[in-house]
């Protein structure tokens, strides 16, 4: 998904190069960045919105997610390192996350969602990376478009030699030793083998027993992920072109997206009650792949390779959907089993497992001396999941014969839930200047305590310790 994500920006010359960052870079970081980031949130909203007796998953997930990222996060981070936070754009993202919580408030205290408020969330979500473009253009024209030393009010920005230090190599990278001296042509058979292997003998004689036995866990989900999704990296001299592969996944791809929309109800539809879909796709594949494969190269990529950056993307995306589906099926079996709302479950276990990879990689970024833009992640990629994640949900669901969508809370804890974040918000917002944008650790523990504090009361509520005499 990401790789692919990258190849597409930088097909549509939205460079992200630090040395040479531009308004298009910046608009790359605030859509496609962010799409990618937070991908699971806004699948795993859009899956849950499409039933109504899930859409308190959706709430939960969202919220809890915010909850969790606004304080246990960004908490973690002035612990982890004391900064001096970047006071416009959190001032601005604070502001725009703000609204966006009251937007969603007014529509659970309305009870349902129209298709103008579900284009609202969607609209306003273009009107803020309108402003972060517009800000940030009038601020570097204040400057004289130089590329002065970052100031207190602007995120930390790694320099090329630390992001490639950063970045390693790939898995497939072992130094110049093992590079041939002489450049050797391979058989397709022999191309399309080794693409497909998603063992690395000499990475397996190095790692320890538990990684051996978690990696024989993960063969069989890389081996249909390879089969199924291109991959076109940008980072690569050869743009990851294999050619046998390639061809291949002109017939996988669309045969798995047509199987995966819509749990299949689409490709299993017959045409004229007598061929599938499926069978034509299978059939119209077939012919591109044997048509790709004469008029191309095992050397060289075509000059449309691009076209397969936009087929992975797709691809993934389906698969990503299709993981999503499953989660929120599962978390309905465990509410029925437990005896659990959708709404506790939304806010534990799929807000705490949408909100991982945020964790890791903001923590992740504070050791590594980048505590602003860490900081800024917080609050700015968490935009984008209520705003998208809501606004598409809705939009998805509704019909042409049904333009509103039913958001009735099912119990306290949604009041709960949306007022915690509200709070949070506004504490930051509050005690962030008040500190002069100095943050420490003692910022960090209160952040921490509240989250805490938070959990023990919907917890309860959610067992009825805490509940109004009128429920």
């Amino acid at each position: 998904f990401c790789p692919n994500l990258s190849a597409i920006s930088t097909n549509l010359k939205l460079s992200h190069n630090v040395a040479v960052f531009s308004l298009m870079s910046l608009l790359h970081g605030v859509t496609f960045l962010a799409f990618g980031n937070g991908a699971p949130d806004v699948f795993s909203a859009v899956v849950a919105f499409s039933d109504p007796r899930t859409a308190g998953l959706a709430i939960g997930a969202v919220f809890g997610a915010g909850v969790f990222v606004t304080t246990v996060v960004a908490g973690g981070i002035a612990l982890v390192k004391p900064f001096t936070a970047a006071s416009r754009p959190f001032l601005r993202d604070v502001i725009f996350y703000m609204v966006a919580v009251f937007l969603t408030f007014m529509v659970l205290y309305f009870g349902r969602i129209t298709l103008g408020e579900a284009l609202g969330y969607l609209g306003l979500y273009v009107f803020y990376v309108f402003t972060v473009v517009l800000c940030t253009w009038i601020h570097r024209r204040q400057r004289g478009e130089g590329l002065a030393p970052p100031g207190p009010w602007e995120p930390e920005m790694p320099t090329e030699a630390e992001e490639q230090e950063s970045s390693g190599t790939n898995s497939g990278d072992y130094g110049e030793e093992y590079r041939p001296l002489l450049p050797s042509r391979e058989t397709s058979l022999r191309i399309l083998a080794t693409a497909l292997s998603p063992l690395d003998y000499r990475k397996w004689r190095r790692k320890p027993w538990y990684w051996r036995l978690f990696k024989v866990l993960k063969v069989p989900v890389e081996l249909v992920l390879l089969l199924t999704v291109p991959v076109v990296d940008p980072d690569k001299d050869d743009l990851n072109w294999k050619r046998p592969l390639n061809c291949l996944h002109v017939l996988t791809s669309p045969l798995l997206c047509v199987l995966t929309l819509k749990s299949g109800a689409y490709g299993l539809y017959q045409i004229q009650g007598i061929f599938p879909v499926w069978g034509l796709v299978t059939l119209v594949g077939s012919v591109l792949a044997i048509i790709t494969f004469i008029t191309t190269s095992n050397e060289e990529p075509p000059k449309y390779h691009c076209v397969f950056a936009f087929l992975g993307f797709l691809a993934s995306a389906m698969w990503i959907n299709a993981a999503a589906t499953e989660l929120v099926n599962i978390l309905r079996t465990f509410g029925v089993i437990f005896q659990l709302s959708n709404t506790v479950l939304g806010l534990t276990l799929l807000a705490w497992g949408n909100s991982i990879g945020d964790t890791f990689s903001d923590l992740t970024m504070a050791r590594q001396g980048y505590p602003r833009m860490a900081f800024s992640a917080c609050f700015g990629g968490i935009i984008f999941n209520i705003l998208v994640g809501v606004g598409l949900g809705c939009l998805l669901q509704m019909t042409s014969s049904q333009l509103v969508v039913k958001l009735e809370p099912d119990s306290l804890l949604v009041w709960i839930l949306a007022g915690a974040l509200g709070l949070s918000l506004i504490f930051s917002f509050v005690s962030v200047p008040a500190q002069c944008f100095q943050l420490g650790k003692a910022y960090g523990v209160c952040l921490i305590l509240y989250y805490l504090a938070f959990l023990c009361v919907a917890l309860l509520t959610e067992f009825r310790v805490i509940r109004l005499s009128a429920i």
